[in-house]
């Protein structure tokens, strides 16, 4: 008789923790409006929340985003637009996650303009434009800038198409004609 040594288990997917469906009062966005606020596919946003870079929650197989992952992905698409790597922009993902939490209400307000300046290790969340000036002269790589304010402004000025379940009954029985 051979004794064969206990096996471990091994997990072959990732387990993914699933943040809770939005609640009533907050705003949500469909991955369709999502993909057309940010000019991202509905692929990418796929395999960025398989990737845990921005993880909306989830309504069965629906992602919904909340308006700060709408502006996050908003951000990355104009970073990967811009050549930035996925590993730098997780960097800069982690502060703005960490300062949004402290500045949502300046971001979400109109009469301030929020910037993003990075150069992939350096990054800074301003609102001072003669600091803006001041960074951007100092720095000793090429600096990008990406207006979070215009990203929020986008979400609400933006018209969003309503879910097939709004669409009034007699519009879909006009196009089936």
């Amino acid at each position: 008789m051979t004794v064969r040594p206990k096996q471990k288990a091994v997990k072959m997917f990732k387990t993914k923790t699933r943040q809770a469906a939005p609640t009533p009062g907050e705003q949500a966005f469909s991955s369709a409006d999502v993909s057309r606020l940010s000019g991202v596919s509905l692929r990418q946003l796929q395999w960025w929340d398989e990737q845990r870079v921005v993880s909306p929650r989830h309504t069965g197989h629906k992602r919904v985003y909340l308006t700060e992952e709408v502006v996050e992905v908003a951000v990355i698409a104009e970073l990967r637009r811009k050549g930035f790597s996925l590993q730098k922009i997780r960097r800069v993902l982690r502060f703005l996650q960490k300062e949004m939490g402290k500045r949502v209400d300046q971001i979400m307000s109109a009469d301030s303009e929020m910037h993003l300046l990075t150069d992939g290790k350096s990054i800074y969340l301003e609102d001072n434009q003669e600091r803006i000036i001041d960074i951007l002269k100092s720095a000793k790589q090429p600096m990008f800038l990406v207006c979070v304010t215009d990203q929020v402004r986008r979400l609400t000025v933006t018209p969003r198409k309503p879910p097939k379940s709004e669409t009034p009954a007699v519009a879909r029985k006009a196009k089936a004609v």
